[in-house]
């Protein structure tokens, strides 16, 4: 009768020991999109081996995605080790009103091209396949995004981040000409030099 508690406690201890690699904090709102997973398989001596192979896309909503790409004997072992990976790269985009893109962008990966655009509210996510997972999990709302190379997801997601890498805002933009936001929305939006264009 004096053993039941323990047993009880051990299950008790164990979820703890489980709950420990649980994500916390920032990590826990992590949005995770499984874009593609394929059988693979490996000629050996007595024959041919399959496992699968799994291609992962993760982020926050929020301005950060990363990819990965696992392989395992499993597809559940494969998606936990793209998770894994893919949580490891992610990446910081900057975001226009945390809606949509600040500026185009293009973006080449071997034979895949992409090619994507800012657009206003209301558009909602144009992009198709494994672009849209991407966009999606980036917290990105409007834009206008199109492939005109190879549907090789892999081609297609590594170019997507080939074009999110190069963006910029206008403060990042700022920082490394060394002059202030409002003199280049001025500019942009005047085309004025003035001081008083520039102020209003």
């Amino acid at each position: 009768m004096a053993q039941a508690p323990q047993r009880g406690g051990g299950g008790n201890d164990r979820n703890r020991r489980d709950n420990r690699n649980a994500p916390e904090g920032p990590e826990s709102d992590v949005v995770e999109k499984l874009v593609h997973i394929n059988r693979v398989a490996a000629t050996v001596k007595g024959g041919r081996r399959f496992s699968f192979a799994a291609l992962m896309v993760v982020g926050d909503g929020k301005g950060r995605v990363g990819f990965g790409h696992g392989k395992a004997r499993e597809v559940p072992e494969a998606i936990r080790k793209a998770t894994e990976e893919a949580k490891k790269t992610m990446i910081r985009v900057p975001l226009r009103e945390n809606r949509t893109l600040h500026h185009d962008g293009n973006g080449r990966w071997g034979a895949g091209k992409i090619m994507m655009r800012a657009a206003p509210p209301g558009t909602g996510v144009i992009a198709g396949g494994p672009m849209r997972a991407v966009l999606e999990t980036l917290g990105v709302q409007d834009v206008v995004a199109k492939s005109s190379g190879s549907s090789n997801p892999y081609n297609m997601i590594r170019a997507t981040f080939e074009a999110l890498k190069v963006q910029s805002s206008p403060r990042q933009v700022a920082s490394k000409r060394g002059k202030k936001v409002a003199d280049l929305m001025g500019r942009r939006n005047d085309g004025a030099s003035s001081p008083e264009a520039v102020e209003s």
